[in-house]
């Protein structure tokens, strides 16, 4: 069934009152998480010198905006939830756009480099298109998406008060190539263990 704009506003407005709800409960239990695989992989496929100005796609209360800027690099946040964009800017110093992924309104080649680190799989799949090719115009020529997604056999629907799409790894290539991105790596996580246990999809792309 094809989503309307009412819909789809329901859907943005229903994951963020959940996740506003355990604002403060998010933010304790995730502060400690370690994604520098993730960091890692995306700045090694960066072109050029750093500094990198780097778009932290839901960045929730900061945790990664930190990291990046502790690195030396220049991080800017987006996040769709007012509390965890007050965080952010707090805990880390970085300017945050606050803003719904389903409406983004990013300058055009902005960007060396996108961390989208547990977010994009809160887009329906029927916006997905329209949301990747948003993201491949910000990025300068070349520039690199990083993404990390919980992984499925290509669900979509309501989970646990938020909304999301589980998606498998041809998939969502199917979906990143679509938008005009060359593949580059993916790999599961956590690191190490079989693959049953490695709920989460980690990829990185070229526009």
């Amino acid at each position: 069934m094809k989503l309307n704009r009412q819909d789809l506003e329901k859907i943005s407005a229903g994951t963020l009152a959940d996740y506003a709800r355990r604002a403060q409960q998010y933010r304790d239990g995730t502060q400690d998480h370690d994604v520098s695989q993730n960091i890692a992989e995306l700045l090694r496929h960066i072109e050029g010198a750093p500094p990198f100005r780097i778009l932290d796609l839901g960045c929730g209360p900061g945790r990664d905006l930190r990291a990046l800027k502790a690195l030396g690099h220049e991080p800017v946040g987006l996040e769709g939830l007012p509390e965890f964009t007050a965080m952010a800017r707090a805990a880390s110093g970085c300017e945050v756009l606050e803003q719904d992924f389903l409406a983004l309104e990013l300058p055009p080649a902005s960007f060396d480099g996108i961390f989208a680190n547990a977010s994009l799989f809160h887009v329906p799949v029927q916006e997905l298109p329209r949301v990747l090719g948003e993201l491949r115009a910000a990025l300068k020529p070349r520039g690199v998406l990083f993404c990390s997604n919980p992984r499925g056999r290509n669900e979509e629907g309501w989970s646990r008060g938020r909304y999301g799409a589980f998606l498998d790894w041809e998939t969502w290539k199917t979906f990143a190539t679509g938008a005009g991105f060359t593949g580059l790596h993916h790999y599961y996580r956590p690191a190490g263990l079989p693959r049953e246990e490695q709920p989460w999809l980690a990829s990185s792309w070229r526009a």
